[in-house]
């Protein structure tokens, strides 16, 4: 719920200043959906979204008398609305100027109708993203692979800037409920190879037994040490992960926790967890990139095809089909001081034997693909549907 919330001078008719404040918030919320609140603050704070409506000039000694009560309850950002009418842009320039004097956080929303429309839409996303976000239990099943030397996650800056935990979970404790897992047979109707096909039910097993642990520590996302499978029970997570993906649950491969944390973010924002892949060859000349992964979330592709997975040439990988056209790649650092984002284009889909099984080439700006050369926020990086570029840095 977004609330509205109004300072007035007064030294302005009431019923003048309501009228083109009527006006102005039919503009603004169209759908009328907003909570109008007038000058009572006793709960300012508790929405999704908090706006302070400046109606008039004068009223900056308002704002300043009612900001001790609102730190108090830990608000260190505010969101000035502004008509342009009575002054009220320049009051909300003075308001924003003294909280940047306090070393505080502000923005006055000014503007036309539509862009009103769209920027409150957007504070609205990323305060609820936020809301998902804190409290999330992040499972971190065994450690990341040995080769991400630089995909560790510091766990108190997660907490700090997400309000997420990351749990810990022994590898061990996952191949005890493996073992313990149903397994579903192969689907008669999807076309396999027959090693494939054999593999299928211990893929689904690990699915199982991941779902334990999802429902025994309470996760609300999860990354896998997936390679140490191969040998311990001869399969893959490919297909688990894609499964979880597609069900909102995000799930990263390799144990990678950065890469976890940008597919969080971005399911959060866009609904999608994203397709977590491997920069495969980059053309700096012309912003061409391929990138590769062996699975892919089934509710970002429109088709699929079920295949080994690639460096090891058994379990079940995922070889899907991507829809062409826009999409941002995205990743944040375990610090989450750092993060990437860049909005492209994904051209076409293809696949060759050498490669990890889901491959798609995109078409970025050449200062994009360039900075995978010379600044890459490590390997791993997210693939998502459609232009977010605004909306993922809004929430960073």
């Amino acid at each position: 719920m977004i609330a509205v919330y109004t300072i007035t001078s007064g030294l302005h008719n009431e019923e003048s200043v309501a009228r083109l404040s009527d006006e102005f918030l039919a503009g603004v919320f169209p759908e009328g959906n907003y909570e109008f609140k007038g000058a009572d603050f006793s709960d300012f704070g508790t929405h999704d979204l908090d706006l302070i409506y400046v109606r008039t000039g004068g009223a900056e000694g308002i704002f300043k008398s009612l900001l001790p009560e609102m730190l108090a309850r830990g608000i260190e950002r505010y969101f000035l609305l502004t008509s342009g009418k009575s002054n009220s842009l320049a009051a909300s320039l003075e308001i924003l100027s003294y909280l940047r004097q306090q070393g505080l956080k502000g923005e006055v929303l000014h503007g036309s109708a539509g862009y009103l429309q769209e920027r409150v839409h957007m504070l609205e996303t990323v305060a609820l993203a936020r809301k998902k976000l804190q409290g999330a239990r992040i499972g971190v099943i065994g450690q990341p692979s040995d080769w991400l030397i630089a995909s560790h996650a510091d766990p108190t800056a997660v907490m700090d800037k997400l309000g997420a935990k990351l749990v810990e979970i022994p590898m061990e404790e996952l191949l005890q409920e493996i073992e313990k897992a149903s397994a579903d047979p192969a689907p008669e109707e999807e076309p396999m190879a027959p090693n494939v096909r054999a593999a299928y039910p211990g893929a689904t097993q690990i699915y199982h037994a991941l779902e334990v642990l999802v429902n025994r520590y309470g996760l609300s996302a999860l990354t896998l040490r997936c390679f140490d499978l191969l040998t311990s029970v001869g399969n893959t997570g490919c297909l688990a992960l894609a499964s979880f993906n597609a069900d909102g649950i995000p799930a990263a491969c390799e144990g990678d926790v950065p890469a976890l944390l940008s597919m969080m973010i971005a399911q959060a924002l866009t609904g999608f967890t994203g397709f977590q892949a491997n920069p495969s060859r980059i053309d700096v000349e012309t912003g061409q990139m391929l990138f590769a992964h062996c699975t892919v979330p089934f509710n970002m592709v429109g088709n699929w095809q079920y295949d080994t997975h690639f460096e090891s040439g058994i379990g079940v990988g995922i070889h899907g089909n991507l829809p062409e056209g826009p999409v941002t790649v995205f990743k944040v650092s375990g610090k989450l001081d750092r993060h990437f984002a860049a909005e492209g284009e994904l051209l076409r889909n293809q696949y060759e034997d050498n490669l990890c099984r889901t491959q798609v080439v995109l078409q970025l700006k050449p200062e994009d693909a360039r900075y995978f050369l010379t600044d890459s926020i490590g390997n791993h990086h997210i693939i998502l549907p459609g232009h977010c570029k605004a909306l993922l840095e809004e929430l960073l």
